[in-house]
């Protein structure tokens, strides 16, 4: 997604379902979207627990905002988010917001704003709940955005140097992964995507939906449906930084360029023996 620096989002991270480790990474991502001119973190800033925020919040201009735990079992973080949320909706200085969690209760907050017209973008685990994920115009995954890191980048360079043998290993282990692979639980990076069931039904899907007389299927509109189904799909989760390359990696898709005056010019198919 391109930068758009007219578009005004708000950050509420949910400090209690949130990692504070990859809060450069959110908000590296979240600079994509536009500019995020009002920045919240919610939490008892009492607990001890939340001592990892606490030294990265002034560092970004984060606000904390203070929610005492008033009782056992009882999340008063999220309620104090919810309300703000629809308080900043309300003000109508906003395009939209990144919600920062993997609690399934903010599923309905991120209806609500996209009811409202609003961008929603949720940013959370691989493991955050299917239903928050649909709920969100698109969901970014923390694991996949840390990955792409730069940072990372220096603390993968000082792992020891893994032999053939450990390297075969752990490809014959993510590739059993991918055969297990399973909509309610996102897979890591995939060694290869084209043995990936999931993906291959949403390709299908979405070429059926876009594909012209001839059966080719412009990538640009290939790419706006993907979305629409699935909020998660990115194809950086299969190790591609753009939908064009994830494309250009499968077996069972045929690649053509069409000479047009005005669009994408990029069309795809599956290949007549994987129809």
């Amino acid at each position: 997604m391109n930068v758009n620096e007219n578009k005004r989002f708000a950050l509420l991270i949910d400090a209690d379902n949130a990692q504070a480790k990859a809060i450069d990474a959110i908000l590296t991502e979240a600079a994509r979207y536009g500019d995020v001119t009002s920045r919240r973190c919610y939490g008892d800033w009492t607990n001890t627990r939340l001592g990892s925020w606490k030294t990265v919040l002034n560092k970004h201009a984060i606000q904390p905002m203070q929610q005492f735990a008033y009782t056992s079992g009882k999340n008063a973080t999220d309620s104090a988010l919810i309300i703000d949320a629809m308080d900043l909706l309300y003000s109508g200085k906003f395009d939209g917001f990144f919600l920062v969690s993997s609690d399934s209760d903010f599923t309905k907050l991120a209806t609500r704003l996209r009811e409202a017209g609003l961008e929603v973008i949720g940013i959370g685990k691989r493991s955050t709940p299917e239903a928050f994920r649909a709920a969100c115009n698109k969901f970014v995954f923390t694991e996949t955005i840390m990955d792409d890191n730069p940072a990372d980048d220096t603390k993968k360079a000082t792992k020891p140097v893994e032999t053939n043998a450990a390297l075969s290993k752990k490809a014959d282990s993510a590739i059993s992964a991918v055969v297990q692979h399973d909509k309610n639980v996102p897979a890591s990076k995939i060694v290869n995507p084209s043995k990936d069931a999931t993906l291959k039904k949403l390709i299908k899907e979405a070429i059926e939906s876009a594909s012209e007389e001839d059966g080719w299927a412009n990538l640009g509109g290939v790419g706006s449906y993907i979305p629409r189904v699935d909020s998660s799909f990115d194809p950086r989760n299969y190790g591609f930084d753009k939908l064009g390359k994830l494309i250009r990696s499968l077996d069972y898709i045929e690649v053509q360029q069409k000479n047009i005056d005005s669009g994408s010019n990029i069309y795809i198919r599956f290949k007549d023996s994987n129809p």
